[in-house]
Formats: C-alpha cells, structure tokens, sequence
C-alpha cells in the first residue's frame, strides 16, 4: 500500500508519500504545475514509480466547516484524475484546514530562512494531511467522491 497526498494549488502542487509499510508521511517535492496535461503526465509517472493505489487530496474547508471556491477546485482535480486513473488509483480526501500553518510552525522552528520555506511549505503540508490521514484510519473507509454524496468528510 502507497498512498500519494496533494496539496492542490493553482501554481504548485504540494506532494508527500508514505512509507513502504504505511506508517509515516514524508514530504516528497513541490512539483509547480505546467498544463492539465503534463500535470497527469507528471502524476503518472510518480504513480507508477512508486506503486501508488490511493491518492488522498487535502480537502480546503474554511475554519467554520464550510465548503468555499478551493474545494470546487480541488473537486474537478480530483475529477480530472478519476478520470485519468479510473479504477487503478483509489480518490480519497482529508480535511486540510491548518495544515499549511502547522507546515509553517514547524519550519520556523527548524530555523529555514523565508526563502527556503517558500520552496518546501508546499510538500511539508502535503506530509501534514497524509500522516494526519494514516493517523485517523481514514484509509480503511471507503468513502463516495464529494461530488456524487453529501457525506460527510474528516
């Protein structure tokens, strides 16, 4: 089991992979994002090279729980790679609200110059969402896309 985690961004994707064993989240690359096309490609290429089978995206819900214009965005992504993937690559989500803030908190603490955080924010949030994921046994439910359900999300 490898799960991949994005943190969606019109200019950048955040990405973050599990271990082998599924127990921690390690930051991977901040990938700046070209066209819809090469992005796929580009995806394509990290699942494959990594036997990714799940994906998860960080669902941006605004801090009273609401849903704003990013999570419309991120759902035709996650449209988008449904439909690039099928059935190959399992779509799943988590809720994002502070992980960018938490990325930024421990960067701060590691003494990384502004310049520095601004090239690894991206993917150090993306590890945030993916181990918070792995610590909630989001993984072991099989949830319906946002899109096709009301269910709720983490």
């Amino acid at each position: 089991m490898r799960i991949l985690a994005i943190d969606y961004g019109q200019r950048r994707l955040g990405l973050a992979m599990c271990d082998p064993l599924g127990i921690t989240a390690q930051a991977l690359e901040t990938y700046s994002r070209k066209d819809p096309q090469r992005d796929l490609e580009y995806l394509s290429g990290v699942v494959k090279e990594y036997g990714v089978d799940t994906i998860v995206l960080g669902w941006p819900r605004n801090m009273n729980g609401t849903e704003g214009a990013t999570c419309a965005m991120v759902g035709e992504f996650a449209h988008t790679l449904e439909e690039h993937f099928g059935t190959a690559v399992r779509l799943d989500f988590f809720d994002e609200r502070l992980s960018s803030s938490m990325a930024e908190r421990m960067l701060l603490e590691a003494d990384m110059s502004r310049k520095k955080r601004k090239g690894v924010i991206d993917k150090v949030a993306a590890s945030v969402i993916l181990q918070g994921y792995m610590d909630s046994g989001a993984y072991k439910i099989r949830r319906e896309l946002p899109w096709k359900t009301t269910a709720s999300l983490n």
